[in-house]
C-alpha cells in the first residue's frame, strides 16, 4: 500500500492536476489502520503525520474523540475480536495476528478492553454490546472556511492562571476554568492588561495535557501557589482568527489543523499554542474574534 501524502514536501498530484494535501490526522489513522498487526508508539505516528506527538495527540483526540494510542489498541483489539466472534479456534495465533507475543498479554489487554476473555467472545459468537471500536473515517461536517494566517513575532509572554490536566480525547471542564478565572481578573499580582489566554502545553506520555487559563503577568514571583504558570519564550506564531460564537471555535480547530495548516506548508513547532480573547470577544455573549496562535519552527 503507497504511503499517503502530506505537507509541502509530500503533496500528490490528483486528476486534475490539483495538489493533494491529506491532514496529519488522516495520515495518522491510515497509519493506525495499516498497523494493526503490531503495536505502533506515538512518535511513529507523529513522524509520519508531519508534527509533533503533543500536536498529534491534542488535534486528534479533538477530531475523534479518541487519543491515537487508545484508538490504535482499541482498533487492534476489537479487529481481534472479530475473528474470534467469527469462531477462530486458535486464540494465540489470533493474538499472534494482532501483534501480542503470548496468550497472557493478549488476555489481559482483550479483558481490560471489553470486559471479557477471549474465550467469551469466541463462545458468544457475537460483538453485540460490546465496546468495540470501530474504524473512524473524518468528520467533513466540521470543515469550516479559515483564512489565511498573518504570522506574528511574539515577544517572551508569562501566563498565569486557573490550570487544570485533561486526557487529548476529552476537554469539558474548560469552560468551568473561564468561569474560576473570571473573578480573579484585575486581581491577579503584576497582571499585564485584560487580554485572556488559552494556553495548551505539558504533554505527558500518559495521553493527557495541561490547560491553562489565564493572564499575562510581569513575573511570577508575587503569584499565590494555587495558581498555575507558564513562560512561553519569544517565538513565531501563524495567527488564524475565529469569527462568530465560541462554540464554533471546534470546528475551526478542526479546519485549521486538517486543511489550512497542511495546505499552507507553514512547520509547526513543538511547543505550546494558545487561544487568545481580547477587546475583540465580548466574554457575556460568547461572540467575537478570538486569535489561535500556532507556534512555527
Amino acid at each position: 500500500m503507497s504511503r499517503p501524502r502530506r505537507n509541502s514536501d509530500q503533496a500528490g498530484r490528483g486528476e486534475t492536476g490539483d495538489t493533494v494535501v491529506m491532514s496529519p490526522v488522516a495520515i495518522a489513522l491510515w497509519v493506525i489502520e495499516t498497523a494493526l498487526d503490531r503495536e505502533v508508539g506515538l512518535a511513529e505516528i507523529a513522524a509520519q503525520s508531519g508534527i509533533s506527538r503533543f500536536h498529534l495527540s491534542r488535534v486528534f483526540g479533538a477530531t475523534t474523540g479518541v487519543s491515537p494510542l487508545r484508538y490504535a489498541r482499541g482498533r487492534r483489539l476489537t479487529e481481534a475480536a472479530r475473528h474470534l466472534a467469527a469462531g477462530a479456534r486458535d486464540i494465540l495465533g489470533v493474538a499472534l495476528d494482532a501483534g501480542y507475543g503470548s496468550h497472557e498479554a493478549f488476555t489481559r489487554a482483550f479483558r481490560d478492553q471489553f470486559g471479557l476473555t477471549p474465550e467469551a467472545v469466541r463462545a458468544r459468537a457475537s460483538l453485540a454490546g460490546l465496546p468495540a471500536m470501530e474504524k473512524i473515517t473524518m468528520d467533513q461536517n466540521l470543515n469550516v472556511p479559515v483564512a489565511v494566517p498573518r504570522i506574528e513575532e511574539a515577544p517572551l509572554l508569562l501566563i498565569a492562571g486557573i490550570g487544570e490536566r485533561y486526557r487529548f480525547e476529552t476537554n469539558t471542564g474548560i469552560p468551568a476554568q473561564w468561569q474560576r478565572l473570571v473573578p480573579l481578573l484585575g486581581h491577579i499580582p503584576s497582571q499585564i492588561g485584560m487580554t485572556t489566554y488559552g494556553v495548551c502545553c505539558n504533554a505527558d506520555g500518559a495521553g493527557s495535557f495541561e490547560y491553562i487559563a489565564g493572564v499575562e503577568v510581569a513575573g511570577f514571583n508575587r503569584l499565590p501557589a494555587d495558581l498555575a504558570r507558564i513562560r512561553l519564550p519569544a517565538r513565531r506564531y501563524a495567527v488564524f482568527t475565529h469569527s462568530g460564537h465560541v462554540a464554533g471555535l471546534r470546528a475551526s480547530v478542526y479546519s485549521i489543523w486538517n486543511n489550512a495548516l497542511p495546505a499552507s506548508g507553514l512547520e509547526v513547532a513543538d511547543a505550546p499554542d494558545f487561544e487568545r480573547y481580547d477587546a475583540r470577544f465580548d466574554p457575556r455573549t460568547g461572540q467575537g474574534e478570538i486569535d489561535i496562535c500556532i507556534p512555527l519552527k
